[in-house]
């Protein structure tokens, strides 16, 4: 009856008045204190009356002169006493592959101290070079943002990353605010989702939300579904969680561009591109930068469901892919894989949930720097970086190995793959092969995705 009870202080009586296994005859149950090992000893001695004494250190150990402190030692023991004993050959070749293990563990130990050191020498570089960059952003290109943005040597910067001080800063000078919005238009949206969750019933299921979604017109409904939302954001950061200083925070900036954009509304993959504006940026910039960047032509036709934009937008990369990676592309097609598969998750989240957090940064740095192309040149930079492992799998395998990316990608190897791709077919630019395509409503035709159809 207590089993399941919280409380174990009343399972003691239960226990004493248990009245056994009555079924098979046994006694009730007793509580056992636990001996003592010498107690266990003194009355198996007094039972048997005979005295146990452990065999002296010289008969269990000959010809030894130290302890083996691991398995390793244990091939310079001596066999038992039952069994006969090691010849000399035996002995020494046991010594000699004694010798050979250690030196091995050894170079082990000195390859991984190595190892250690260069990754910490790489890491202070790292620091000093983002130290060194932060002055030069700080100093020299931020007060002269309008006339140094474009040149040569501030692209080759930015390029390299931007530094996480003024990471934000240039991140809403580079998106820009074209929507002209302020703070105070953002406290007046904010103050308007509060209300509208307010007026939702408190006794609505997940389940009639989701439904009253679907089927009501007015998208600020979907307001609900950030709470929904937001758990599944970064799950493994605390500070989005409920009860963590970014919570409300994200909720805040979700719920103010809800209703900023009723049209739009609120769709999965939002709460992943606010909440690393959040990170690098105060409430009401965030907010700013949430919404012009948004409203970009390429995100503007994703989260509103554009069919035949976001085809165009396939299309198009198909060409590069093909262009850079022939071989992918052919084995790709062979299998009817077509991008969307695998490119709606990474350009609806910015590749921030596809990728580490610190690499997905510094994607974004390049992004606000080149625009839309930067988000499918990194797709190809990511297929070229795996290309061999792709081309060994089949369907289901490869949309399971893109859907989730390895956790162990570097920013160095997935920038010199990215570095490679090259955004140019035909002597036509990403631009100009998007505007073709724009214009040929029949290529869009032709390449229709089975997802997006369904």
């Amino acid at each position: 009856r207590n089993f399941f009870t919280k409380r174990t202080k009343e399972l003691k009586p239960a226990v004493q008045s248990a009245p056994g296994w009555k079924l098979f005859g046994k006694v009730p149950p007793r509580e056992n204190l636990p001996k003592d090992s010498k107690i266990i000893q003194q009355e198996y001695e007094a039972r048997t009356g005979r005295m146990y004494k452990p065999p002296p250190q010289s008969a269990r150990r000959k010809n030894i002169e130290f302890e083996p402190l691991s398995t390793t030692a244990l091939i310079l023991e001596d066999r038992p006493a039952n069994l006969p004993a090691k010849s000399v050959e035996e002995a020494l070749r046991h010594r000699q592959e004694y010798d050979e293990m250690v030196a091995e563990a050894k170079k082990r130990e000195i390859k991984e101290a190595h190892k250690r050191k260069k990754i910490m020498r790489e890491r202070f570089k790292q620091e000093e070079n983002i130290a060194s960059a932060m002055v030069i952003w700080v100093n020299e290109i931020l007060p002269n943002w309008e006339g140094m943005r474009a040149t040569r040597r501030v692209r080759e910067l930015w390029w390299q990353g931007l530094p996480p001080s003024v990471r934000g800063k240039v991140w809403s000078l580079a998106v820009g605010n074209e929507l002209n919005i302020t703070p105070e238009l953002y406290e007046i949206f904010l103050s308007r989702a509060k209300e509208r969750w307010k007026s939702f019933s408190e006794t609505s299921s997940e389940n009639d939300i989701e439904d009253a979604v679907a089927s009501v017109a007015d998208r600020e409904a979907s307001l609900e579904l950030i709470k929904l939302d937001i758990s599944r954001t970064f799950p493994s950061l605390y500070i989005f969680q409920k009860g963590g200083p970014y919570h409300d925070l994200l909720h805040s900036v979700l719920g103010a561009y809800t209703c900023y954009r009723p049209d739009v509304g609120y769709v999965q993959g939002m709460s992943f591109i606010a909440a690393v504006l959040i990170l690098n940026l105060e409430e009401a910039d965030a907010f700013i930068a949430f919404a012009n960047l948004l409203n970009k032509p390429c995100q503007l036709a994703f989260f509103r469901v554009d069919h035949s934009m976001m085809l165009k937008y396939f299309a198009a990369f198909e060409v590069f892919f093909e262009e850079n990676l022939p071989k992918l592309f052919l084995h790709f097609k062979s299998y009817s894989l077509t991008p969307d598969i695998y490119l709606i998750d990474w350009i609806f989240t910015l590749y921030s949930k596809s990728l580490p957090l610190d690499l997905a940064c510094r994607v974004w740095d390049v992004f606000c720097r080149d625009g839309e192309e930067f988000l499918f040149r990194t797709g190809l930079g990511i297929l070229r970086l795996y290309e061999d492992i792709l081309l060994q799998m089949d369907f289901i395998h490869i949309a399971q190995f893109l859907t989730k990316l390895p956790e162990d990608i570097t920013s160095e190897k997935l920038f010199s793959c990215i570095a490679a791709i090259q955004m140019q077919n035909s002597n036509k630019k990403w631009a100009q092969v998007f505007a073709s395509l724009m214009k040929d409503n029949k290529e869009g035709d032709k390449n229709h995705s089975p997802a997006l159809k369904s």
